[in-house]
């Protein structure tokens, strides 16, 4: 992939993938199918990972209590964007808990349901590793079989590769568990979408650039960088009204995204580069909530620079 592919951005998106892809920008409808969590139903905790929000990541789904079928939130889903004048196709996107846990069954008739809709080119299903088994893989399979013109990506939450920082944001699964998922999804063809947390109490640059050598070793096909957000009724919450936690500023934001993009491959496509924190919930950094501002500096920064993704990893193989 070179930087002709990238529609004049210093780093591969998830929109000029799209686009060469399919010809036209995809927009994502996020849905809640009414999951839980292994972290939330006693399995592991009851509180969630230490950042996570009642809503499970979910706030901006369409909300499963309102619209009961996957079917019908679509329908709502796409009332948001019909005014749109480029792109018809969207992405059903599983948002909310962990979209893997549930029974067999259940699973299979949900997936099918969002990719029925004529105007969807693909689901994409965030989850955890330690709810990723063989069967499900092999469900999911079928399912590409079965829509042979429509995608299937699964969405990964790791954070960290650091083992100690995992146990304190409370993620419930080792290293290990997250690289045999990945191997397990790859050999099936199916494109996994790797999560990261930008900011994770004690992590310092070097243990975020640790996490991103690790992800060019596994050869994760996408990337989320995420902007650690300090959001009400959270175990981290309690850390940052206790004085425990200080979130990044907006300029170590930026440093920080910069030299992880530096160092992704440029075959990784970049699905994300901050985040969204629901203004209600949202205690710190409050900078984010301008998220314009957040990705107009950081591209900025980059054309000063003349920073692309994969500088410093096309340096690391080609010097002698």
């Amino acid at each position: 992939m070179t930087a002709g592919h990238w529609g004049g951005k210093p780093y591969y998106s998830l929109d000029a993938f799209l686009k060469n892809t399919y010809g036209e920008k995809l927009y994502k409808i996020a849905v809640d199918a009414g999951f839980t969590c292994p972290n939330r139903d006693g399995t592991l905790g009851h509180e969630g990972c230490l950042f996570c929000s009642a809503g499970g990541s979910g706030d901006y789904a369409v909300k499963a209590s309102e619209h009961l079928s996957v079917a019908d939130q679509i329908t709502a889903g796409t009332d948001l964007f019909h005014h749109k004048r480029t792109g018809q196709r969207f992405i059903v996107y599983f948002q909310a808990y962990t979209n893997t846990y549930g029974p067999l069954p259940h699973l299979r008739t949900l997936y099918t349901e969002a990719l029925l809709e004529p105007s969807a080119a693909g689901i994409s299903i965030a989850t955890r590793p330690d709810c990723i088994s063989k069967e499900i893989v092999a469900m999911l399979v079928g399912l590409k079989e079965t829509f042979p013109d429509k995608f299937v990506w699964i969405e990964l939450g790791l954070q960290t590769i650091h083992e100690q920082t995992a146990d304190l944001i409370k993620r419930g699964y080792p290293l290990s568990v997250y690289d045999s998922c990945v191997t397990l999804l790859q050999q099936a063809d199916i494109p996994v979408v790797t999560h990261i947390i930008l900011g994770l109490p004690g992590e310092t640059p070097a243990h975020v650039l640790s996490t991103i050598d690790h992800l060019n070793q596994i050869g994760t096909w996408g990337i989320k960088l995420q902007l650690l957000h300090v959001l009400r009724k959270t175990g981290l919450a309690r850390l940052y009204t206790e004085g425990h936690y200080s979130p990044l500023s907006q300029d170590t934001y930026t440093e920080l995204v910069i030299d992880c993009l530096e160092h992704l491959s440029p075959e990784i496509v970049i699905h994300r580069l901050t985040g969204d924190g629901p203004k209600s919930l949202l205690l710190a950094p409050l900078w984010s909530l301008d998220k314009r501002n957040v990705l107009n500096t950081i591209h900025h920064t980059m054309k000063l620079r003349s920073s692309y993704q994969g500088r410093l990893t096309e340096r690391l193989f080609h010097e002698p």
